[in-house]
């Protein structure tokens, strides 16, 4: 079949539909980089630079930095382990009961992570709702590395179950329905479809709720303490080094930043390469 003139210019003209940006939204997208530029940028400049690897290295530093890897990654399991499930759900169900269940689990977004920190101890801690139960297994989660665990993944599987829930409704069930009327069992159908169309969704949220295992703050302090080597993140630790020594709270600050730059920048190279062997 010949291609008409109007088929050949289609993407040419799409290109510049994409690119028809209104001018004025220029100043306040300038402004709005430059919140989070400038105090970014303050703070390199006030690095202090000659002992910069001293202040990174030592050993409450090193040892925050070490605890905080080995949590997240655990935490970041965890996501995965219960945020798959839930994301496949919350896509594939309507009505009452799926608004409420996907309310609850973004719930942590929204709450102030004191808050987070206050109802994780209430329901794992001594004097908690399950802390009887738990003394009778032997078990005594608060203050320790498995709270900081507990804390990581409450306040960081919505932002796995966020992302997968809207890179499963965005590639819809046309080929699950294929699949299903081929004679596929919905596990076949669920690891050798459902998965696959949804992986670029599915990187992005790992690697934001890595991210975000590696910021939290507020939960964890709540519920897990801050005793190095056991409860004391790289993100307590900065804390407390801005009392005693400001020199070394600004080089860790960095540290983090640099971190969580390097995670966006493999998030980004991850999906666009997900995106392009999908196209």
């Amino acid at each position: 079949m010949t291609r008409q003139p109007w088929q050949t210019r289609l993407p040419r003209l799409t290109r510049r539909t994409h690119l028809a940006i209104p001018r004025w939204l220029l100043v306040p997208a300038a402004l709005g980089s430059l919140l989070v530029a400038v105090p970014i940028l303050a703070m390199a400049l006030t690095v202090d630079w000659g002992n910069f690897w001293p202040l990174v290295t030592s050993e409450a530093s090193t040892a925050a930095l070490w605890l905080s890897l080995r949590t997240a990654t655990v935490s970041t399991v965890l996501c995965l382990l219960f945020g798959i499930p839930l994301s496949v759900v919350l896509a594939r169900t309507n009505g009452t009961a799926a608004t409420l269940l996907r309310s609850l689990v973004l719930l942590p977004l929204v709450l102030p992570p004191v808050v987070g920190g206050i109802a994780l101890l209430q329901a794992f801690g001594r004097r908690g709702l399950l802390g009887d139960t738990l003394d009778v297994l032997g078990l005594e989660i608060a203050f320790s590395t498995t709270a900081v665990i507990i804390a990581q993944t409450f306040v960081a599987m919505p932002f796995l179950v966020l992302s997968l829930e809207g890179a499963l409704r965005a590639v819809g069930t046309r080929y699950e329905d294929v699949a299903a009327t081929l004679g596929a069992a919905p596990t076949t159908v669920f690891r050798r479809v459902t998965l696959p169309l949804a992986l670029p969704g599915l990187v992005s949220g790992t690697i934001l709720a890595f991210a975000r295992c590696l910021g939290e703050f507020g939960a964890t302090i709540t519920f897990a303490g801050s005793l190095q080597g056991t409860t004391r993140t790289l993100p307590l630790e900065i804390y407390l080094q801005r009392e005693g020594d400001p020199r070394a709270a600004v080089a860790l600050s960095l540290v983090l930043v640099a971190v969580a730059v390097l995670v966006i920048g493999l998030t980004r190279a991850r999906r666009d390469s997900l995106a392009a062997g999908a196209s």
